[in-house]
């Protein structure tokens, strides 16, 4: 089966990318509006936007999944996109930081929906086994490619206008999406296993817990986050305070990272037919300890060049796709279909309570103490979670290549683990 010759995912798909730039050019948007607002203290301002974030995904990813079906989703995801939409348009109006924070939670709390809703629509649209895997690496390329280009875009539309049109592009996306999104046809969701909403919101942390490929998955969740946040939250101050570049050069900057992020996409879909995801992913375990060690570096030795920063930068994302684009696969061979959505949404919450955890180290401890010290705790802490994931992931558990057996539409087996961890 032809994935994009399904009418409905093809227009899915592209909700999914508009809303997905849309989103990246807040990104970049948001970091120069903390600068703008607060200076040098940008990176607290942003740091704790970007932690009000990971509450609301921590907090009401599982709830959004457990109430999934409950809800009619097609008009569940439009007014998502709208409330988002209106959102953004709000924050070039802003003129105190608390304004940024409060709108940044109710943008977040939208996204943190939407996301598990999204998810859970993809295999009622796409039947098929193999069709929907690659749906799933199609999703993954789609966050890839933001990552890239978004930031460039960024970079180009800010040498003809201020940054506080970057919301406009933004909150455009979130509409363009809610259309994409009205003009498909979204079946009722399926009941869940799971009768209760407690149940269901917890029914995907339970086989994290109960499964070791998925607890290697929650240490390098840390590994990821940790480097992550020397990118996302400490990029518009180091590129503007230590390196004196411009806000151009600060969106040039994070598309070093993402063009890292990209290189690696485009060579995993092969590599991960013959090499062990769990290879795949701890070797960018090891990438990510490296590139934030270089980072350390950087900075502790007075090391502060253009070329430098760009080549670590890139590294830090290669490492987070050799991470990030496997994920999917170990994912969908842990669970049974009906409990998808419940294991994608705890990897959702968990994920962002690693982001929980290292954005205020890379914010607050950035702007007190200094970048040599945060950064120093974050690359512990990649270390740490680099040396968890080997423990917790044994390593016979990832040695062919991850792929799902294949169920009649409706049915799905969630208790038969043993079938699904032999094709690990």
């Amino acid at each position: 089966m032809r994935l994009f010759a399904i009418r409905d995912y093809r227009h899915l798909f592209g909700a999914q990318v508009i809303a997905l730039f849309g989103t990246g050019l807040t990104t970049v948007a948001l970091g120069l509006l903390a600068y703008d607002l607060a200076g040098p203290r940008a990176g607290t301002v942003l740091g704790t936007a970007l932690t009000i974030k990971m509450v609301m995904y921590v907090a009401i990813a599982p709830l959004a999944a457990a109430y999934i079906d409950r809800l009619p989703r097609r008009a569940l995801l439009v007014l998502l996109d709208v409330i988002r939409g209106a959102v953004v348009l709000a924050l070039p109006l802003v003129s105190e930081v608390w304004h940024v924070y409060v709108l940044v939670g109710l943008l977040q709390a939208g996204s943190a929906a939407f996301t598990p809703t999204f998810q859970a629509v993809i295999p009622d649209i796409v039947t098929d086994e193999s069709a929907y895997t690659r749906a799933l690496s199609a999703s993954q390329v789609a966050s890839t490619m933001e990552s890239l280009l978004s930031p460039v875009l960024a970079a180009v539309a800010l040498t003809f206008m201020t940054f506080d049109r970057l919301f406009l592009g933004t909150s455009a996306g979130f509409l363009g999406s809610a259309l994409l999104v009205l003009s498909t046809r979204i079946p009722d969701a399926r009941p869940s296993i799971h009768t209760k909403a407690w149940d269901k919101a917890a029914a995907g942390i339970r086989t994290f817990l109960t499964t070791p490929r998925l607890r290697g998955i929650m240490a390098l969740n840390l590994v990821v986050a940790a480097a992550g946040s020397i990118v996302v939250v400490n990029t518009v101050n180091y590129v503007r305070d230590e390196l004196g570049g411009s806000q151009s050069d600060v969106a040039w900057m994070l598309a070093a990272s993402g063009t890292g992020t990209l290189l690696a996409a485009l060579v995993l879909p092969r590599l991960l037919d013959r090499i062990a995801a769990r290879t795949v992913m701890m070797t960018g375990a090891g990438v990510l300890v490296g590139g934030t060690t270089a980072a350390v570096t950087l900075v502790a030795a007075g090391l502060t060049t253009w070329t430098g920063t760009a080549i670590t930068w890139t590294v830090i994302g290669v490492g987070m796709a050799l991470i990030i684009t496997p994920t999917g696969k170990v994912l969908r061979a842990s669970a049974g279909r009906n409990a998808i959505p419940e294991v994608f949404a705890a990897q959702f919450s968990l994920s962002h309570l690693a982001w929980l955890i290292t954005y205020p180290i890379a914010g607050w401890l950035g702007t007190t103490v200094g970048f040599t010290l945060a950064w120093s705790v974050l690359a512990a802490l990649a270390g740490a979670g680099a040396a968890g994931a080997l423990l917790l992931w044994p390593r016979h558990d990832g040695q062919g290549a991850i792929t799902a057996p294949a169920m009649p539409a409706g049915h799905a087996p969630s208790e038969d683990r043993s079938t699904l961890a032999k094709a690990a």
